[in-house]
């Protein structure tokens, strides 16, 4: 077991345990550290009041980097300076940037560590720093800024509320809440150590993808070359003069020579990629305590099911999405990130496999299920060495990842079902895993959700009296801290 695993075995145990003895719901303490001479929550910048670095919707050419002892301050210090949970800005500081890792612009615009629209920035942005500028691209600036601006939303009396206006979707609500609750209940370590799982899981699914995209390419290489090869071969068989079948000869020869150099780079190709695949199933049993629990599991693109199904996309509706209808014809383009783990929707036989693509379907496989119908799947980056023609596959089995072979487009899955063409999304048990397991692209919620999902959601307690809060850090933080950046 790694540290890292260990330190989480314990974390989730400390949950189990707050659970057994009845604590429903985690009483986050307000940590009074905050800088002074804060604006207000009550009332937004007036035009023209804040000062802004030039182009401040551009990302700077070196971004500000945190540890993962002084990010857990920087949340603890805001969140005490507008009564806002800490844990609450953490999910979101995750969702939004994954702590500063993605910070955009994204495709609607938003920008910098908390992801702020700029006409929002300009009414809230805050200068946490006393530099003298509001800059969404400085971490305490825009975690003050979000702390200041979910309390003007009325965060501090009604937390989903107040994380509603800060996107106006229930799924993100939920997201959010749920993950704050699992950051309250396992502290700054959890948090941590959650996030680097996450990395190594991202990151060896990164290179497997990689890895198998080199390795198509030298087999496409290595093919050629062998049909060059074999060509003037023929061709100098075929000479019938001496003065010509030498050259060709000597042609032939130097041709065989590179067939066989890349018949050898097919062979480092794909030990390259037996070791990525290695990596990601170490990653992946290392991740496998987390994945009980749900909102962990969610963090990690494990499979959800329901409803009989699983859906066949990881990753969440944070980056998972899909419209009603394809462009030309029923079938699911689900939108997600390269490298995005595939599990099999439902229990099945494997009809067909394409590790190394076929066509326009690029890499993929069709799944006979056992009502009748038979599931495509498209555009893979990766296809599982089990997913081979007669493997019978269960309901939630890793199958491959995203990709876009194929296809000139972005990477995502396309889904069809057959022998009669009919849109998945359309499906009940499709559109159920709406706001839990993807987003509708093309539609959009307008009103939270109705009064008893409220009081099913986390209820979170902030305690008004100033109570002085140690952070907890393992022994050891200090030589396995997680470094904040763009570039990490």
């Amino acid at each position: 077991m790694t540290r890292a695993t260990a330190a989480l075995a314990a974390a989730l145990a400390l949950i189990g345990a707050a659970t057994a003895s009845g604590a429903s719901t985690p009483v986050f303490a307000v940590v009074p550290d905050a800088p002074t001479a804060l604006p207000t929550a009550e009332v937004p910048n007036a035009p023209g009041s804040v000062a802004l670095p030039f182009n401040f919707t551009t990302p700077p050419l070196a971004s500000r980097s945190l540890k993962a002892p002084q990010l857990n301050a920087l949340w603890h210090r805001a969140g005490a300076a507008y009564g806002v949970p800490w844990q609450v800005l953490a999910a979101i500081n995750k969702i939004e940037s994954n702590f500063g890792r993605n910070m955009g612009p994204s495709s609607a615009g938003a920008v910098g560590w908390m992801q702020f629209m700029p006409s929002t920035w300009l009414r809230w942005g805050t200068d946490a720093t006393g530099d003298g500028l509001a800059d969404p691209w400085d971490p305490e600036d825009a975690v003050f800024a979000a702390s200041r601006y979910l309390a003007a939303a009325g965060a501090r009396e009604d937390l989903y509320r107040g994380v509603y206006a800060y996107n106006h979707a229930d799924w993100y609500v939920r997201e959010v809440l749920d993950l704050a609750t699992l950051y309250g209940n396992g502290g700054g370590v959890l948090t941590f150590t959650l996030d680097r799982i996450q990395l190594r899981l991202d990151d060896a699914r990164e290179d497997v993808s990689r890895a198998n995209r080199s390795l198509i390419r030298a087999v496409g290489a290595a093919r050629a070359a062998r049909l060059v090869e074999r060509r003037l071969a023929r061709d100098a068989g075929a000479a019938a003069l001496l003065s010509d079948r030498l050259p060709l000869e000597r042609t032939a020869v130097q041709a065989s020579l590179r067939a066989d150099r890349a018949a050898t780079l097919v062979e480092r190709r794909r030990d390259a990629l037996d070791a990525a695949k290695a990596a990601l199933d170490a990653a992946q049993a290392g991740a496998a305590p987390a994945a009980m629990s749900p909102a962990v599991g969610q963090l990690l693109s494990s499979p959800s099911s329901a409803g009989g199904y699983v859906f066949p996309v990881g990753g969440g509706p944070s980056v998972v999405s899909v419209s009603h209808h394809h462009h030309d014809y029923p079938a699911a383009d689900i939108a997600a990130p390269a490298g995005a783990p595939l599990y099999a929707l439902t229990d099945g036989v494997v009809e067909e496999a394409w590790p190394l693509g076929a066509g326009n379907c690029g890499i993929g496989l069709k799944l006979l299920a056992g009502d009748g119908r038979t599931w495509t799947y498209c555009h893979l980056s990766f296809l599982e060495p089990a997913v081979t023609p007669g493997a019978a596959l269960s309901g939630g089995s890793p199958v491959g990842l995203v990709g876009s072979t194929g296809h000139s487009t972005g990477p995502h899955l396309h889904l069809q079902t057959g022998p009669e063409l009919t849109y998945p999304q359309a499906e009940p048990w499709f559109a159920a895993f709406a706001g839990s397991a993807f987003t509708w692209q093309d539609g959009s919620e307008t009103e939270p959700s109705p009064v008893p999902v409220l009081a099913a959601a986390p209820v979170f307690a902030v305690v008004q009296k100033p109570v002085f809060e140690t952070v907890a850090q393992p022994a050891d933080a200090t030589n396995d801290v997680v470094e904040f950046s763009l570039d990490s």
